[in-house]
């Protein structure tokens, strides 16, 4: 929400400051554009840097985890739990039986 928020506070900011000719008795229009240009700014820079401790984003921080250590608690999934699926070869029927193992022919 911060981001779009403050996009809105820079453009009104940047009209008010750059493209209105006239001001009103008692208010500066341009000291009004600047004022949000500012805010808007600075709401961008807050926006983005929640953003990232929030953990969503492309400057998300890398946590390692080292599967030896006893100590270390193995590092949360962002995508919740997670299933496995193992697919196995099952073999077909059976084929035809052969010949019996090595009896003697009849006389």
């Amino acid at each position: 929400m911060a981001f779009p928020v403050s996009m809105l506070l820079i453009a009104v900011g940047a009209v008010l400051a750059f493209a209105v000719n006239r001001s009103p008795n008692g208010v500066n229009i341009h000291t009004v554009g600047w004022i949000l240009l500012a805010v808007g700014f600075v709401g961008l820079l807050l926006g983005l840097f929640w953003w990232d401790s929030w953990g969503g984003g492309y400057w998300r921080r890398r946590r390692t985890y080292v599967a030896g250590d006893p100590y270390a608690a193995p590092p949360a999934d962002p995508y919740g739990r997670r299933r496995t699926v193992v697919e196995e070869d099952v073999a077909g029927p059976p084929g035809p039986p052969g010949p019996p193992p090595d009896v003697p022919p009849p006389p």
